[in-house]
């Protein structure tokens, strides 16, 4: 074996993956550690490729990756955060060993705020696939919390992770429906989007639970987004249709009818919803409409397709990962560097 100083070939663990020789790998990383910060960047960094084309050959190594989620270096932690959202976006079972440790960096109050986002960001995939192992009671406060952040975009992936946790298990978000509502005027258009949907999430199982949250709900009916008034208006609608005590804005919903223009798709999301509230009042049959419509497999196909259709439509935001871009900034995005 040689010097532990040495720089480990950056390489090394991809190829070991790469020929399914899961010891050898993970012995690499065990001795990565003890190398210098650029072979340690440049490792993750080649992982990070190789998650790309096989994101389930991480599972055998998840444990030996985990220590890099506490690297002395910020900026491999980083790198570590977003190996896992890649795994974890494509191949979940691959990276729940990671939980844990994605959670104990979500949970760090010191820690830099992009690493936070991006732990939240992979525990919200991997809660799609295992809520029962990933979202604790403490987990969950964490995100929750999390939506007080100054950052927005650490907000926005809590919120993004908040709706994944709904979408894969409605009842746990039931008894946080008054926080959800209580930020679905945050300046961010993804995170009102985001928590529009964990309602909408929520609605689906437990309407009941979402009663207190129409008056928030129908304030979002005037949003700039068709995409906030349509998930704001699903949410309404079922509620609705469950017959609650809620106090359901009709007259407002027929006027959004009367001046809907359905001509134009993004609005059309809106429209279709605002149909559905509307239409649950009235008593109408909702298999009257589109089977999307109130569906939790739905939402959870779609949300990155809006939300991809939202960043088209905002120059403000970097068009790779969504990262608000102040006015007359960098050319590069500081998160994932890619040109504005």
């Amino acid at each position: 074996m040689g010097d532990a100083s040495d720089p480990a070939p950056s390489d090394d663990v991809v190829d070991r993956l790469e020929r399914g020789e899961v010891e050898a790998a993970t012995a690499s990383l065990d001795e990565l550690q003890a190398a210098d910060a650029e072979a340690r960047t440049e490792a993750i960094r080649s992982l990070q490729r190789f998650a790309e084309e096989a994101p389930e050959s991480f599972e055998p190594i998840v444990s030996a990756l985990a220590p890099f989620l506490t690297d002395e270096q910020r900026s491999i932690r980083l790198s570590t955060a977003k190996l896992f959202v890649a795994v974890a976006r494509t191949a979940p079972e691959a990276a729940l060993g990671g939980a844990d440790a994605l959670a104990a960096r979500l949970a760090d109050d010191e820690e830099f705020y992009y690493v936070r986002a991006r732990s939240a960001e992979a525990l919200g995939y991997l809660a799609l696939e295992a809520p029962e192992e990933v979202v604790s009671p403490d987990v969950l406060a964490d995100l929750r919390v999390g939506l007080e952040f100054d950052e927005p975009e650490v907000r926005e992936k809590l919120a993004k992770a908040l709706a994944q946790v709904a979408v894969a298990s409605p009842g746990r978000l039931r008894h946080h429906v008054p926080t959800l509502a209580a930020h679905l005027e945050d300046d961010s258009e993804e995170i009102r989007y985001h928590l529009a949907t964990a309602l909408v999430a929520v609605s689906c199982r437990k309407p009941e639970a979402v009663t207190d949250a129409v008056e928030e709900l129908s304030a979002r009916l005037d949003d700039d987004s068709p995409y906030v008034r349509g998930r704001a208006a699903e949410a309404v609608g079922l509620v609705a249709r469950a017959g609650t005590s809620a106090a359901i804005p009709e007259l407002k919903l027929a006027a959004m009818v009367e001046a809907a223009d359905d001509g134009d798709d993004d609005e059309a999301f809106a429209v279709e919803r605002v149909r559905f509230a509307l239409a649950a009042i009235e008593g109408a049959d909702s298999e009257d409409f589109d089977e999307e419509i109130g569906s939790l497999a739905a939402v959870r196909e779609r949300t990155d397709e809006i939300i991809e259709a939202m960043r088209r439509t905002d120059e403000s935001t970097c068009p790779q990962c969504g990262l608000e871009l102040p006015e007359g900034g960098p050319p590069m995005c500081p998160d994932c560097g890619s040109p504005r």
